[in-house]
């Protein structure tokens, strides 16, 4: 597929929760999962549930099997990590990119963590995060403090610079996790269309489970400067196929480029 030029000072950020590469008909496909990221174009790709040297995905590594097919490099932490088996989340990119931080987050259960990969476009550092928090409400509460601090979000480092967080947060809207990031960081909307008088913002459409979609837990969230030009679900028969997940799409008109 052709891969369309990128606008100027226009960023394309694809978060999608992978389900280890396994899609509703349990079928385990890497190739199937980047086949819909290919065709989404994203510059930069924010993925959780990824499987890396996992027996029961064939030992393979994912998110460099991935990277190889959409010609991107790989940023990997992993929140799980048992002997050589590993599970986690991954940043996707073609731009230059460096890794700023991995780490684990405050976790019951499942271990849960987050991503840090700077990424340059048009020569302006943009600071990109992914995460997955967990499945309990005070868990997800923290996992948003903690990710708000100083050792990430918060950090000097982010101080007036674009910021874009992504991620499969396991919150709706209405939860006290969501409440918290979206003081901070405004969610992007379908459309960024001017605020009128009585009339609602446009609500983002569901993205799990995939054949289905009732609920919003995949989110991008972004700094103030930074404009959603677009964004939605990626609903197309592969994409509700690939994954439990839909893909969620955002292209934004980074200020200052």
């Amino acid at each position: 597929m052709a891969t369309l030029p990128r606008a100027a000072g226009v960023l394309s950020i694809l978060s999608y929760n992978i389900h280890s590469c396994i899609g509703t008909d349990r079928r385990m496909d890497p190739e199937r999962i980047a086949e819909v990221i290919a065709a989404a174009q994203p510059d930069v790709v924010a993925l959780q549930e990824v499987d890396v040297g996992r027996a029961r995905t064939g030992g393979i590594d994912q998110a460099a099997r991935i990277a190889d097919l959409l010609a991107m490099t790989s940023h990997f932490h992993p929140a799980l990590h048992v002997h050589e088996e590993k599970y986690g989340d991954a940043i996707l990119t073609a731009l230059p990119s460096r890794l700023i931080k991995a780490g684990p987050l405050p976790s019951v259960g499942e271990t849960r963590g987050a991503l840090w990969v700077e990424v340059m476009i048009d020569g302006r550092a943009v600071q990109i995060f992914n995460t997955h928090f967990g499945l309990r409400r005070g868990e997800r509460r923290q996992q948003a403090e903690t990710l708000l601090g100083d050792a990430w979000i918060g950090n000097a480092a982010c101080r007036d610079r674009p910021v874009v967080l992504a991620g499969d947060f396991n919150a709706i809207p209405s939860s006290v996790a969501y409440g918290l990031l979206k003081r901070r960081l405004p969610p992007v909307r379908p459309a960024n269309e001017p605020a009128r008088m009585g009339r609602q913002p446009a609500r983002m459409a569901p993205t799990f489970p995939s054949r289905f979609p009732l609920l919003r837990l995949d989110h991008i969230f972004v700094s103030d400067g930074i404009e959603t030009v677009a964004a939605g679900p990626v609903r197309t028969p592969l994409s509700r196929l690939a994954s439990d997940h839909l893909p969620l799409l955002a292209r934004l008109k980074i200020g200052g480029v």
